[in-house]
């Protein structure tokens, strides 16, 4: 691939020949058209696009929460890219099965804020899941009025529930309703801290599975 200004072509779209022309961030590209030709990728091509492919089927319903609270956005990378690629390193495994997510690793929110101390999850008739946690107000940025996020995944379904505001730090304690089609089925549970009005996170708590009742 090639960048370039005026020249005595200027700048020019498509193709021409051989060379496809084109305007990306600014600068005029050249490049050539790709050899046709079988292409076979390679065990390791495979896993990593098996891999890619669950870890965006899993994050795509929950990518308004990634994108307002998983960590700082770095030069090009939003702070979904930054989601992306932290679990495609750390979050897929690979089973007989295929590919599969690692709950207890799953992030949805990550940063500096304090998270939850002391955090359980337990299940309640009426489809209730019962959080608590300490009050660690004060401990870094940690304040009383900092906001409780809980993100809910049925795996045999492939829903989720999610929920922003539900609590404050200082609160200690959250009944959230899940919806109906959830009853009767075992769900991962991630929570975390945020201040309202900003996208300042905590580094979200996995809370274990419990099965709705």
């Amino acid at each position: 691939m090639a960048t370039f200004e005026k020249g005595i072509l200027g700048g020019f779209s498509g193709k021409v020949g051989n060379v496809v022309g084109s305007r990306w961030r600014g600068k005029n590209i050249m490049r050539s058209l790709p050899q046709r030709g079988k292409y076979t990728p390679t065990t390791k091509q495979e896993e990593q696009r098996l891999k890619f492919k669950t870890v965006i089927s899993f994050l795509s319903p929950i990518v308004e929460i990634l994108s307002q609270y998983f960590g700082s956005p770095q030069g090009d990378k939003s702070r979904t890219n930054l989601a992306t690629s932290y679990h495609l390193k750390n979050a897929v495994v690979s089973t007989p099965q295929g590919m599969v997510m690692d709950y207890a690793k799953v992030l949805i929110s990550k940063g500096d804020l304090r998270g939850l101390d002391g955090a359980t999850v337990a299940a309640a008739t009426g489809r209730l899941l019962n959080l608590n946690w300490q009050d660690n107000s004060g401990q870094g940025k940690a304040t009383s009025t900092d906001a409780l996020m809980a993100v809910v995944y049925a795996p045999d379904l492939n829903l989720f529930y999610s929920g922003t505001n539900l609590a404050t730090r200082d609160a200690t304690s959250v009944s959230i309703t899940l919806p109906p089609f959830m009853l009767g089925f075992e769900v991962e549970v991630w929570a975390s801290f945020y201040k309202p009005d900003t996208n300042f996170a905590a580094t979200s708590t996995y809370l274990g599975a419990v099965t709705v009742v």
